[in-house]
Parts: structure tokens; C-alpha cells; sequence
């Protein structure tokens, strides 16, 4: 089996995407489509900037039983969440305040301001631990997350399915992944498993907005999906270099999350409407509350498993 191995040169830097952090990047970013199995290498400095490959992953469908219900609506996720769009069906029924990019405040019943701004409303939920936080006023210490606690029984019978990227990550990128699982060793309390990580955090049907991952350990994750129904679409970019991965059910993806990055738009053609209509419903639609990418049939739940880099502090 051929494994290419790619040196692409930087074609943009960090200052000029600074500029459309939280903004989404569509395909004319694109100029190296990936859709089979390379190991892609900064040109110059032979960093690894993520080694890809199709069809490799043998658990997606015990990720699929326990997990699938596990992502849900939040309103934190920052520039992922992308640019606010005031006439979109969750925001036409709020009165907008200082809206600023991915960002914005809104009018309360009584027409005060929150005190707090907030970002789309996107399915997006972390399992696994957290660090310290200070929320609300409220001290929270370092825990298992609320929807880990609440899905319990679910979350640990989809162990196997996190450990099974684990050792795709041991064999993706070596060096590094020894390192992570050496710090993540040193808070075992706090690491999933046997695995070098400590959270993942699960995404449905969402399209993020150029940002980069804050909080993760060495700067690199391992991203899978699940799929339910047909669509096309949804390609993990890293616009500095190029690059579009197709990213499908049963891929597995080393990526350098420290890289600005996104997701390009999820689109259906009207076969695959038709298609994914007739198929059982797999989740409720989201019509009325307008959560981005819920009100649709087909399913994409994106996993990014990675170790928190705060979780050294705990207790």
C-alpha cells in the first residue's frame, strides 16, 4: 500500500489569517484536494503537518451506539463557530448587541444588555476531563465533563473506539505521541484510559470557522468522523499549505491543530435529499430552534481527541 509523502511550501502566514479568523474558507483556498493515504511535511523544515489514511479504523460502529447523542448545543465555541449571521433563524429571535465578527451580545427580556457575549448556537460537546474553570461565577474543579457524567455507561463503553485512534496516533506520528503520553502519565487520573488523551470533543453537522485549537497539548490532534446519510463536503482545510482533506467515515487524520484551520461548507444534492429522507431518522431535527446544521437528515459527527494541557495543574 502506497503512503505518499508530500513537502508543500507555506503560501500564507499567521499575520494575514489573523484577518479572517472565524470567518469559513471555502474550496478556492483549496489547491491539494487529499483523498488518499500521504503524510503531508512542511517544505524547508520537514514538520509534520498531518499524515492521513483512508478506511483504516475497524471501531467507527461501537463509536456510532455509544456516542452519537453525545454532542450537543453550545454557545462557547468561539471562532470555530463562525461569523454571526443576525438573520439566521436562531439569531432573528434575539436583539443583537455589539455584534463584533464570531461574537455578539444581546438584549435580555428587559431589555438590558447580557453581561457575556456569546457565539452561534453549534453542536459541540466535549467528553472526557477538564480542567479548573471558573464559569458563571461558579469555581469548578478538575472533572470528568457534566455530559461525560450524564451519558456515564455510554462514554466507557466507547473507550474502545478512542483507544483504537490512540494507537493510530502511536503509529502516525511516533515522537510526538511518546511525549504526549509521557505528560499525559503524569496526571493518570485524568487521561482516557490507556490513551495518550484526555478529552475528545464531538461535533454534529458543523461547519467551523477558521480558528485554532486552544488549550490542546503539543498542538496536535487525531480527527475521525462518523456519517450517517450522504452529503458532500465538509473537508478539513489548513489554508497556510493548501490543503482539503476529505476526511470520511473509517479515515483517520494526524493534525496540526496549531495551524489555523476550518471546515469547508456541507451541502446535499437532491438525489441525496431524497435519499436521506427515506432512510430512518437518526436524530431529531432541530426546525424550530435553529442550532447551525441540525435541521438536516444526514449526520456528521466529527471526533478531535487530544490531551488538555491545563490538566497538568490539578490536583
Amino acid at each position: 500500500m502506497t503512503i505518499h509523502n508530500l513537502y508543500l511550501p507555506r503560501l500564507i502566514d499567521d499575520k494575514d489569517l489573523d484577518t479572517l479568523k472565524g470567518q469559513y474558507i471555502d474550496d478556492e483556498w483549496i489547491h491539494h484536494i487529499i483523498d488518499y493515504d500521504c503524510n503531508i511535511y512542511e517544505e524547508g523544515t520537514d514538520i509534520l503537518i498531518c499524515a492521513f489514511r483512508k478506511r483504516r479504523l475497524k471501531k467507527s460502529h461501537i463509536a456510532w451506539e455509544h456516542f452519537k447523542d453525545l454532542s450537543v448545543a453550545a454557545r462557547g465555541r468561539g471562532a470555530a463557530a463562525g461569523p454571526i449571521d443576525p438573520s439566521s433563524k436562531y439569531w432573528k429571535k434575539r436583539t443583537l448587541h455589539k455584534t463584533n465578527g464570531f461574537k455578539t451580545g444581546y438584549l435580555k427580556p428587559d431589555g438590558t444588555p447580557s453581561k457575556m457575549s456569546v457565539n452561534n448556537q453549534v453542536s459541540s460537546t466535549p467528553i472526557g476531563y477538564f480542567e479548573k474553570q471558573k464559569n458563571l461565577g461558579i469555581n469548578k474543579p478538575c472533572r470528568l465533563t457534566y455530559h461525560t457524567t450524564q451519558s456515564l455507561s455510554k462514554y466507557e463503553a466507547g473507550i474502545p473506539y478512542i483507544q483504537e485512534i490512540d494507537k493510530w496516533y502511536q503509529k502516525l506520528h511516533p515522537t510526538h505521541y511518546k511525549n504526549q503520553l509521557a505528560r499525559a502519565d503524569l496526571q493518570p487520573n485524568y487521561k482516557i484510559a490507556d490513551t495518550a488523551f484526555s478529552t475528545v470533543t464531538m461535533n454534529r453537522n458543523f461547519r467551523t470557522g477558521l480558528h485554532k485549537d486552544a488549550g490542546d497539548w503539543g498542538g496536535y490532534a487525531m480527527l475521525s468522523v462518523l456519517e450517517y446519510g450522504k452529503y458532500n463536503g465538509g473537508l478539513f482545510t489548513i489554508p497556510a499549505f493548501g490543503i482539503g482533506i476529505d476526511l470520511r467515515k473509517n479515515d483517520v487524520l494526524c493534525g496540526k491543530v496549531s495551524e489555523y484551520h476550518s471546515n469547508t461548507e456541507i451541502w446535499t444534492t437532491p438525489e441525496q435529499d431524497t435519499y436521506n429522507a427515506s432512510i430512518p431518522r437518526a436524530f431529531k431535527k432541530d426546525t424550530t430552534v435553529g442550532t447551525l446544521g441540525l435541521d438536516q437528515d444526514y449526520a456528521r459527527i466529527s471526533f478531535v481527541s487530544y490531551l488538555r494541557e491545563k490538566l497538568i495543574h490539578c490536583d
